[in-house]
């Protein structure tokens, strides 16, 4: 199949209420080059490094050629957007309330014994020297990582907070560090924005608005009163429940309110009394909201999404409203009351656009004084057309009115010292996705700005200094030497921008950045070198605060040390290992991590999906000192990607397995199941072996194999535009491949299949977990009821036993040693014992994610990879 071309797919959002839910995007309409990306791990960094061997020793790696790596992660972020999305939403739209209720009903089953304990809960080091290979990001000068920040905020006593993707709210009172988490009482752990007022009250609206493939919505907005000291409950969200369901891109204070950007217009509240609804000031599609005529088409998600405020603090009735889907649409602009009517600005703007085309995601920014306004501007015309951009420009204004006056766009950012200077992959291609924008409160011409990197500008923007780069891949400072983080270059943050704030700690001011590494902070007037990058960043992600979003989990014996090695794949963070002997966790392959194989008996046998079924290999935990840049055969990783990876016949992150029986035999799922023998030993893609097609159109979603027989379960189309799925099976050698007649009674019902489980002692004795919402909540034809079901027959025919298990979709599931089955969910993990037909909740975790299970080597140890709290274990004796 070709290079997917950039068009549209519309927006679906999960609507629900009181509890975190995944928005399902678009896949298409984004910023860079048309191609997916086939290489393996550390894919964006593959170009660099070859060019950087190229003029040191002239010779490449024919497996890490420049011309593999075509600079698409905006696409791949795309791709992934629509896909994890899709599992949760078709065959059609979620109505509001369906997480709400999932909460409540699953905080309401009975509780087993045990508790859960946090093993992710240290730090770790992406630039750790241990594991330098070839397909690893370490040096490219990250430091310490974890999972995403949304928004940042920090005030001038050395509180600094923190607000992840999936993970909730973390409080330091050290000027970063020493994390303590604020908002594990609340339902949603997706963060949008947070804000102080000036009062010192911290505001927190949930719901993360990048629109990301893991961003969720949220269930209104929260202020902590005492934010030293307290933390967020139920009891402290303002208003009624009509921000629920949304998601929040700022928070903005004047003239005695607070104004909310959100997915379903702009919103205000009083902050004086915090009762009472917030008023919807504007929607510019009204009759798309919910209650409204138009709520249930599909096209509803993306019609009143609003992403900024300016309010002129010198006049709090001067207020403009920045409005926009990112990919375009006919309200797109900005918006200003004119005789008391919101009317969109049409002339006097300047250098800032006002042609919907033009206008897309916006931050605004201002100084403490007023005197001065900042703007970034999305464009959905450039990220529609343009493969190298979709920023259209920054600009400065002495008034949120205008006129504007463009002070840099993406060519004079690669120009000022960025890492991003090939076509196809430059400074805000992915612009719809990463923003912040700031101004120091002591001078309204020193700006700091977000795209994938920081930028800093101390004359308003005349000139500009790139002080975060994306990485030090291809600087001349750069070199793979262990015995250095990143050869001579400094430190510089993690990748892909979002939330910003300037506090003071000890009487000093520092900048704090949120990305898609975690914090990281540097003095406000810090220190810059002769190619105006940073010396002074400081990653603030100690170990104490675990926001990893995890894919997937591996555990194998440590053989070196005893104990077990445990990894996962990861968002953006690649993938992390944790040895029985470290106090630090490394990172062997960079880039996304999705599924992964470890062999049970030796930890460093291990296999690591990157995306589309981009597979890698290594027998030694991918140790390497680097040297495989001077001599190729030193590489100890391998590529060994099926042909589904080069056609692009594979989910985002395709299931990956091991025979249950045999640990040598592995089945991967893309339009086709694909089977090799070779077990670790593997070496090349050509070892795979096509055993079933499952058909044009259609692509794994689950695969599970014991003693040779193999269930694979598939969608075909897998959006909510005709959505389809069914389960086939067959044996490992290619022999006896059918595909299940599925009752259209709705005995298995038209939604995403997720997860197999295989009876250990019986491989006709099968569980199959069902994402999505049963037909209650869900708009869509075939729906039907339940999420657990078992087949005794081979999966000729099925039975659900969901029982009293919540409507909340499920992730996974795993059968334990006595007989017991443990089922991963979007809001925790549940657990059936043996002979019984009710369901309990395992632990307490926070309300987040939870996307794969698996057992530990001694079978007795059950780890958790959740989406934004890092990997959990309990012990399985503790379920009964």
């Amino acid at each position: 199949m070709s290079a997917p071309t950039r068009k549209r797919r519309w927006l679906t959002i999960c609507a629900i209420t009181a509890s975190a839910a995944l928005v399902a995007t678009p896949a298409g309409a984004y910023g860079a080059a048309s191609g997916r990306n086939t290489s393996p791990f550390g894919a964006r960094a593959l170009a660099q490094l070859a060019s950087a061997r190229d003029r040191s020793v002239g010779a490449v790696d024919p497996k890490v050629k420049a011309e593999d790596d075509d600079g698409n992660e905006a696409d791949e972020i795309a791709e992934g957007a629509d896909q994890y999305a899709e599992a949760r939403t078709s065959p059609g739209i979620v109505a509001p309330g369906a997480y709400g209720a999932a909460w409540t009903s699953l905080t309401d089953l009975p509780a087993t014994g045990g508790s859960w304990r946090n093993i992710t809960d240290l730090p770790y080091n992406s630039d750790d020297s241990r594991y330098r290979d070839i397909d690893s990001n370490s040096s490219g000068g990250s430091g310490n990582v974890t999972g995403r920040m949304a928004a940042m905020a920090a005030d001038d006593d050395g509180y600094v907070y923190a607000g992840s993707a999936g993970g909730g709210v973390w409080r330091s009172q050290r000027g970063g560090g020493h994390w303590k988490p604020i908002s594990d009482k609340l339902s949603s752990q997706s963060t949008g924005a947070l804000a102080l007022d000036g009062s010192g009250r911290l505001w927190l609206g949930t719901g993360e608005a990048t629109t990301n493939a893991d961003a969720y919505l949220g269930s209104g907005v929260y202020v902590l009163s005492d934010p030293h000291h307290g933390t967020f409950s139920s009891r402290s969200r303002v208003g009624g429940d009509e921000l629920e369901s949304t998601t929040v891109h700022e928070l903005r204070f004047g003239g005695g309110k607070v104004w909310a950007a959100t997915s379903e217009g702009v919103w205000s509240h009083s902050t004086k009394t915090l009762k009472g609804a917030w008023k919807l000031e504007f929607a510019p599609n009204p009759d798309y909201l919910p209650g409204g005529p138009k709520a249930g088409d599909d096209s509803a998600a993306y019609k009143n999404i609003a992403n900024d405020i300016a309010i002129d603090p010198r006049n709090p009735g001067k207020v403009i409203l920045a409005v926009g889907w990112r990919s375009g649409d006919d309200y797109n602009g900005f918006y200003t009351k004119v005789n008391g009517v919101w009317t969109r600005v049409s002339s006097g703007f300047g250098d800032l656009p006002t042609d919907p085309d033009d206008v897309g995601n916006v931050t605004f920014a201002r100084s403490a004084d007023g005197s001065r306004y900042y703007a970034v501007d999305q464009s959905p015309e450039q990220l529609n057309t343009n493969p190298d951009s979709g920023l259209e420009g920054i600009y400065s204004a002495a008034s949120p009115s205008g006129p504007w006056t463009k002070i840099a766009d993406y060519r004079q950012l690669a120009a000022d010292g960025s890492a991003l200077t090939s076509s196809g992959y430059m400074p805000g291609v992915q612009a719809w996705y990463n923003q912040f924008l700031t101004v120091d409160p002591s001078d309204p011409k020193h700006v700091y700005a977000g795209l994938e990197e920081v930028y800093e500008t101390k004359d308003g923007g005349a000139t500009w200094s790139t002080v975060g780069p994306y990485w030090n891949f291809g600087f001349s400072c750069w070199s793979i030497d262990p015995s250095k983080q990143t050869g001579d270059c400094n430190q510089t943050t993690h990748s892909d921008q979002h939330g910003v704030a300037i506090g003071r700690y000890h009487g000093k001011s520092f900048v704090y950045v949120g990305n898609d590494g975690g914090v990281y902070k540097r003095p406000v007037n810090g220190a810059q070198d002769a190619s105006g990058h940073a010396t002074d960043w400081t990653s603030l992600n100690d170990g104490t605060i675990d926001t990893l979003q995890y894919y997937s989990v591996g555990i194998g014996k440590d053989l070196a040390h005893g104990g077990v090695s445990v990894t996962g794949g990861l968002q953006d963070n690649g993938q992390s290992i944790l040895r029985s002997n470290d106090t630090v966790m490394g990172s062997d392959f960079g880039g996304d991590g999705g599924d992964t194989l470890t062999d049970p008996a030796n930890g460093c046998d291990l296999a690591e999906e990157y995306v589309y079924l981009a597979i890698q290999v290594t027998q030694n935990c991918a140790v390497n000192d680097g040297s495989w840049t001077t001599d190729p055969t030193k590489a100890t990783s391998y590529n060994v990607a099926p042909a589904d990876n080069a056609t692009g016949e594979a989910r985002f992150i395709a299931p990956l397995a091991t025979d249950a029986k045999d640990s040598a035999t592995w089945i991967a799922g893309g339009r086709h199941v694909w089977v090799q023998t070779h077990g670790y030993a593997i070496r090349s893609g050509s070892e795979w072996k096509s055993v079933y097609d499952l058909g044009a159109g259609r692509t794994a979603t689950a695969v599970a194999a014991s003693g040779g027989k193999v269930y694979a379960a598939w969608c075909g189309p897998c959006n909510n535009q005709g959505f389809a799925r069914g389960i086939s099976v067959g044996n490992a050698d290619g022999t006896g491949w059918h595909d299940v007649t599925l009752p259209v009674d709705g005995t298995v019902p038209n939604r995403y299949l997720s997860g197999f489980a295989v009876d250990p002692k019986n491989a006709d004795h099968v569980f199959l977990a069902v994402n999505g919402f049963s037909r209650h909540w869900t708009e869509g034809p075939g729906a039907g009821v339940g999420h657990v079901f078992e087949s005794t027959d081979g999966g000729t025919t099925w039975k659900d036993i969901s029982a009293n298990l919540p409507d909340v979709p499920t992730n996974s599931a795993v059968v334990t040693p006595n007989g017991g089955l443990a089922v991963a969910t979007d809001l925790g993990v549940v657990y059936r014992a043996p002979g019984r037909t009710r369901w309990e909740r395992v632990g307490s975790l926070p309300a987040v994610a939870v996307l794969q299970l698996k057992l530990g080597p001694d079978g007795s140890t059950l780890y958790a990879a959740t989406h934004g709290r890092g990997i959990y274990t309990v012990k399985v004796r503790d379920c009964h």
